[in-house]
Order: structure tokens, then C-alpha cells, then sequence
């Protein structure tokens, strides 16, 4: 397919319903995410951090490697990727830059949230705003700088744990005014406020975030598609399930010193190799002519 991946994200938002984006942190679970059949893919903060630094969402992973991982994620799913910008990672000329790099980098839109730096994830205590003034100027910051029109910007607001709800619906309005695509109200807790947000925007295109904190209510995406919600991105949500997968294997391998009984309940090393890409991969060998005896092979 030709279609850039932004313009493909527009089109997404544009239909009726809400589109599902799981949530990754590398390529490999973009590529389930894709043989799985799903429009669109995210890229996870605090999951990024976990996988890359083995430490907590806190503001500690820099720009440069937020935007290499969002590019191994684009290109390995084919996806419109939709990834976490942080807050830009510094003032209206740093979200520029931020902008540019993304885009740079294959992404189809980024988030940029209101918190002061260093930022906590948007489901944990700690949390500051900047004055509104100023994340207005990243917004318009951010729209001026993407190259790509349909390149989509999403402003995100973590006011409601720091300001309430009344304050977080006032600063998205002003970041609607700002330019941004689309509305992202962080952790709305209970489904009274989820609805408060949606009748508040209506007609404004809404993300929804299905985080596992569990302040914010486990709506299904037909649910939210009604109220108003354009996607639904659900951060953490692949590399939770593997979490348990993995630490029974190293808890058996410590526990018996042998994989043997194991080997039922984990994919084959075949199923290894084609998630991989290795029939693309023995295609382009052949095609290109690399000798037989030199071919990847199982």
C-alpha cells in the first residue's frame, strides 16, 4: 500500500466508531500487532522505558531514543503508528524539533501532554502542569512544524489529578483553539467523567486511554465509538499478558534446570522464524539470486 500512514490515520479518525490501537513497546509485538490484523498500533511511554531501561516512566528516556524506538515500531508493523511525545521534551522550538524527528522517523501522529519535566506516566502521583499559556504554544509549535499535513497532533492534558475536571475540559478547549486533531483527557476517573469529557467535546475527536491502573473504566471500543471516543489506545496491555508468560518459564527453568516440559506451552521455532519475517527474507534470497547453500534456511 502506497497511502502514506498519516493519511491513512486520517482516514481512520474519520470513520465512524472508534479505531483500537494496541499498545507496543517494540518491534516484535508490532508485528503481532499487525499479523493480528489490527488498522493501527501505539507506541507505550512507560512500556518503552520498561523495555529499554528496565525503569518506570519518570521522564528519564530522552528524545532521541523515544524516536528511534517509534521508528522500528513504524517499520517493522507497516502500521500507522500512533507514539507517546512526552511533553515535547522542552519549550516550542524543542517541539519542533520533536515534531520534525518524528516524523522523520515514519510516525503517523504523536501526543504531546502538559506536564512539567520531568513527567511522570499520566496513572501515577506526582504530577505538575504547566501553565496553560505554554502548552498552547507547543501546540501551535507542534502544528507549524509537521511538513506532512496529515501528520496528527494530539494534545494531551493531565489536569484532572492535578487541577480537577473543570480545569482539564477549559485547557482542552484552549488546545483545540491551538490547532491540535485531536482531544486526549488523561485518567478521567470513574464512567461519570468519560462521559463528562465526551458530551463536553462533542464532535471533536477524542483517545481514549484503556490504561491498567484502573481509574479509568474498561469501556469496549463499540462503547466508546458512541460517546465519541475516535481511538482507543491501550498502552500496556501486550506486554502485561507476556509478563506472567515469561516469568513461569524462568520459574521452571530455575526450578527443574530443564525446558522439556515447557516446550508445549511457548510458539515453535518455526512460528519464531515466520513471525520474524524469514519467508520474506528466503523470497528476496531467491529473487536476488543469493546461492542455495548460502540461504537462511530451517
Amino acid at each position: 500500500m502506497n497511502e502514506r500512514p498519516t493519511t491513512r490515520l486520517r482516514a481512520l479518525l474519520a470513520q465512524p466508531g472508534c479505531v483500537v490501537a494496541p499498545g507496543v513497546a517494540d518491534a516484535l509485538a508490532a508485528r503481532l500487532v499487525a499479523l493480528a490484523g489490527f488498522d493501527a498500533v501505539y507506541m507505550t511511554g512507560f512500556g518503552t522505558s520498561l523495555t529499554r531501561l528496565g525503569m518506570p516512566d519518570v521522564g528519564l528516556l530522552t528524545a532521541t531514543e523515544m524516536i528511534d524506538n517509534a521508528s522500528r515500531i513504524a517499520e517493522a508493523s507497516g502500521l500507522p503508528l500512533l507514539a507517546d511525545a512526552d511533553t515535547g521534551y522542552g519549550n516550542p522550538i524543542n517541539t519542533r524539533r520533536t515534531i520534525r524527528d518524528y516524523e522523520k522517523a515514519g510516525v503517523a501522529g504523536v501526543h504531546i501532554e502538559d506536564q512539567v519535566w520531568p513527567k511522570r506516566c499520566g496513572h501515577l502521583a506526582g504530577k505538575r502542569v504547566i501553565p496553560t499559556a505554554e502548552m498552547v504554544a507547543k501546540i501551535q509549535a507542534a502544528c507549524d512544524a509537521r511538513r506532512d499535513r496529515d501528520f496528527v497532533v494530539i494534545a494531551r492534558t493531565d489536569a484532572i489529578a492535578v487541577e480537577g475536571i473543570e480545569a482539564a475540559l477549559e485547557r482542552g478547549e484552549r488546545y483545540r483553539e491551538a490547532g491540535a486533531d485531536v482531544l486526549f483527557i488523561e485518567a478521567p476517573v470513574g464512567r461519570e467523567q468519560v462521559e463528562r469529557v465526551a458530551k463536553h467535546f462533542k464532535g471533536v475527536p477524542l483517545l481514549y486511554n484503556m490504561a491498567a491502573s484502573g481509574k479509568t473504566p474498561d469501556l469496549p471500543a463499540e462503547e466508546l465509538g458512541r460517546l465519541g471516543y475516535r481511538i482507543a489506545i491501550y498502552p500496556n496491555w501486550v506486554l502485561l499478558a507476556a509478563i506472567p508468560a515469561m516469568q513461569n518459564l524462568l520459574a521452571e527453568l530455575k526450578r527443574t534446570g530443564s525446558i522439556a516440559h515447557m516446550r508445549e506451552k511457548v510458539a515453535t521455532f518455526r512460528q519464531f522464524t515466520e513471525i520474524a519475517g524469514l519467508p520474506e527474507v528466503q523470497k528476496l534470497e531467491e529473487r536476488y539470486g543469493v546461492p542455495e547453500d548460502q540461504r537462511a534456511g530451517l
